[in-house]
């Protein structure tokens, strides 16, 4: 009878934990729907701080972690530049940060000094007049898992359905929400200097390359 008992215990322990996870999860954002379009941003013209990161994105959290231990109530953004699946993890770049100011507002001298003492570059991003757009919930740290996986492949399919050029891919997290942004217009204006470099360097391989091609040819 006692083993009886204590299999029963065990189990029911076991269900329970099975139901918090489950409800962990929905919570989070398991079962929330992903829907996609195209329309106005959810923000409009912003100042960042950033740092540059070329590596695989998975490799990130610890810039996401960095700024928010600076100004915690700061919006943290991300720019993703490149595709994982076409690009080499190691190639993979991207800019992460806290947004400073919106809009007309400027950052305070005060708060630009403290984001540079700890290595952070500063820039400013346009509001494009059209972006393909979506949200996510954003109430745990297994929303930001769930949604790299649910809105990503969301965005991807909306986008190559209708032969857009929407790049590079931004992330806002906005109290309890993750807005994901692609712009349709103005997309060089969201390339941080670190980005626009590498572009120089890779254009000048190729040339040099396709040169020595015709010089052997």
């Amino acid at each position: 009878m006692s083993d009886l008992l204590l299999l029963g215990l065990i189990g029911g322990l076991t269900l329970l934990l099975l139901l918090t996870l489950l409800a962990f999860a929905g919570y989070s954002g398991l079962l929330a729907g992903v829907e996609v379009s195209a329309g106005s941003p959810p923000i409009r013209n912003v100042t960042v701080a950033y740092k540059f990161h070329m590596g695989p994105y998975g490799e990130t959290g610890r810039l996401f972690t960095e700024s928010c231990s600076i100004s915690p109530k700061l919006r943290s953004i991300a720019v993703y530049y490149d595709n994982p699946h076409m690009v080499p993890p190691d190639k993979c770049r991207c800019a992460v940060g806290s947004i400073l100011s919106e809009g007309e507002e400027s950052p305070s001298p005060e708060l630009i000094d403290l984001y540079q003492k700890f290595g952070f570059k500063g820039f400013s991003f346009p509001a494009p007049s059209h972006v393909v757009t979506a949200t996510f919930p954003y109430t745990t740290i297994l929303s930001i898992w769930l949604a790299t996986r649910r809105v990503h492949s969301a965005l991807d399919t909306y986008i190559k359905e209708r032969k857009l050029c929407a790049y590079p891919r931004l992330e806002i997290y906005q109290e309890d929400q993750i807005h994901f942004m692609c712009p349709l217009a103005r997309q060089g204006d969201f390339y941080v200097p670190e980005v626009k470099e590498t572009e120089r360097k890779w254009r000048g391989l190729v040339e040099a390359i396709d040169t020595q091609v015709d010089g052997t040819g």
